[in-house]
């Protein structure tokens, strides 16, 4: 496994479709994601960016697999692994070095606290990817904290369900 380095939109930029298809997908995100494997699953969130009909063809074509929009919750934070432990654990990293001066500081400390990230860390979050979709289906698509503890007290071992 792998990660990309930190992707940042300019200052004053609106992230529409163009934007995103020609700057941070084709240019940045998915060149990179390629030097780590040429086979991966590409989700995304419901951003209108991300809905665009030329976008999904787009993604249906350029990457191996991928999970459209009309598959996919449409609120859906506790599916992707950045947005239910990734991220919390840069917020934390992050802030708890001190007041921040400016954009810039705020910048680079993403950055630096992204390089110190254990890759351990992200695999093991990753891994329970699998777990968390699972109990969204039992729970039919709707709230599955409950599936997912009964999920994970139902298991008596380590694995990854």
């Amino acid at each position: 496994m792998g990660r990309t380095s930190s992707n940042f939109v300019d200052a004053g930029v609106k992230v529409h479709r163009k934007y995103y298809r020609e700057v941070l997908l084709t240019r940045d995100l998915l060149l990179e994601i390629r030097q780590y494997s040429e086979y991966f699953i590409f989700q995304q969130d419901g951003a209108p960016a991300h809905r665009a009909r030329k976008m999904v063809e787009l993604l249906k074509e350029v990457t191996p697999d991928f999970i459209q929009p009309s598959l996919w919750p449409p609120n859906s934070p506790d599916l992707n692994p950045v947005d239910y432990a990734i991220w919390g654990i840069m917020q934390e990293r992050v802030y708890n070095k001190g007041k921040i001066a400016n954009v810039e500081e705020l910048r680079q400390r993403i950055v630096d606290e992204w390089e110190r990230l254990g890759q351990r860390v992200i695999d093991g979050e990753v891994k329970e990817w699998r777990k968390r979709l699972r109990a969204c289906a039992a729970a039919e698509g709707g709230q599955f904290e409950h599936e997912l503890r009964l999920l994970v007290q139902q298991c008596c071992c380590n694995c990854a369900l």
